[in-house]
């Protein structure tokens, strides 16, 4: 996993030797620096034939295939070729500010399908109108299923009951694309069946009143020293990006991923923010939530940054020791600034 990470940032250098004739867009030849003999590998002219041409993307999708993969009969359909598969939340009644809300003001669960690149059949971007208590479970299944998880945040204030959105998007058969949503609109199915009116905590279990969290254990699961306060224990881990201004940011500007503890060792809570380049964010989520652990929200702090760095907020229970184990195998996904060996 590590290996597919690391070059997510780089530069690709265009050569336009080998020109027949002068060529009036590239620069003058630069001299070429050679390698010692030793390092030089001597590479025979290719025999294999040419690749077999990819065959060229659909200009239009099977409708009928699209709507059984949705399980959605009615699509709305583009001039450009996109279709929509909808699924309005009239399952629970919904009040924004006093007023209550109707699916067509923007409580529709949705997936768009159009046309992929070249050899990959389509691709669907969508938005799933979820309650806290359907968020986690649905995101697993669209993991499990290869649907990237994109975003995860609230569209209104002062809804009742709390109502999150999240954004997904992935690529290849209309079918398989179409399973994977519909495992996580059956998933929110099922828990409503089973409780009409959406959970309020993740579990009714109280914390202990007093924290009494071991940090020193938790600092050598870390590798680092973390923070203690009132029997509570928090770890930060730096991150570096250049701002839009073009300046440095990093641990200290609030470009880092951290976990906190609070409880006992055997009965605590963390929460935390994880802070990733945007090829890191679908392995943390999946392996996050392999762990047990909730993820509750995916957005951005900054805007011009480069590289990228999209920020997740996580709440997990559990004994501490598990806890951090999590935090660190997701952790270790990412190319957090590690501490220098002495």
């Amino acid at each position: 996993m590590r290996a597919l990470l690391a070059p997510a940032f780089s530069y690709v250098a265009v050569s336009c030797a080998g020109a027949q004739a002068p060529c009036p867009v590239c620069p003058p030849p630069v001299a070429s620096v050679v390698a010692p003999p030793s390092t030089v590998a001597s590479v025979a002219p290719s025999s294999s034939p040419p690749p077999l041409a990819t065959a060229p993307a659909p200009a239009t999708l099977d409708e009928k295939a699209v709507s059984t993969a949705t399980g959605v009969e009615k699509l709305e359909k583009s001039p450009d070729g996109t279709m929509k598969a909808t699924w309005p939340r009239t399952d629970v009644d919904v009040v924004v500010d006093g007023f209550k809300m109707p699916p067509f003001m923007g409580l529709t669960s949705w997936a768009a399908f159009s046309p992929g690149k070249p050899g990959v059949e389509a691709m669907v971007m969508g938005d799933f109108v979820l309650f806290e208590d359907e968020v986690n479970p649905a995101m697993s299944k669209l993991l499990d299923a290869g649907i990237e998880v994109t975003a995860l945040h609230n569209h209104f204030f002062f809804d009742q009951p709390k109502v999150f959105f999240m954004h997904v998007g992935g690529e290849g058969k209309v079918d398989a694309l179409g399973a994977g949503l519909r495992a996580a609109i059956d998933e929110t199915h099922s828990i409503r069946k089973n409780a009409k009116k959406p959970a309020a905590t993740f579990t009714a279990k109280k914390l202990a009143a007093k924290s009494a969290i071991d940090g020193a254990k938790l600092d050598a699961q870390f590798g680092i020293k973390g923070t203690s306060k009132d029997g509570m224990y928090k770890a930060v881990f730096g991150r570096l990006t250049s701002a839009a201004c073009g300046c440095a940011v990093g641990k200290a500007m609030g470009v880092n991923t951290w976990a906190g503890f609070a409880g006992v060792d055997d009965d605590a809570i963390v929460d935390g923010d994880f802070a990733v380049s945007e090829p890191e964010l679908q392995p943390v989520l999946k392996s996050l939530r392999q762990s047990g652990v909730n993820v509750v929200a995916i957005h951005n702090h900054m805007t011009g940054e480069s590289p990228r760095i999209l920020f997740l907020h996580y709440w997990g229970r559990g004994k501490a020791a598990d806890l951090a184990s999590s935090v660190k195998k997701a952790l270790d996904l990412t190319a957090w600034d590690k501490p220098q060996s002495a």
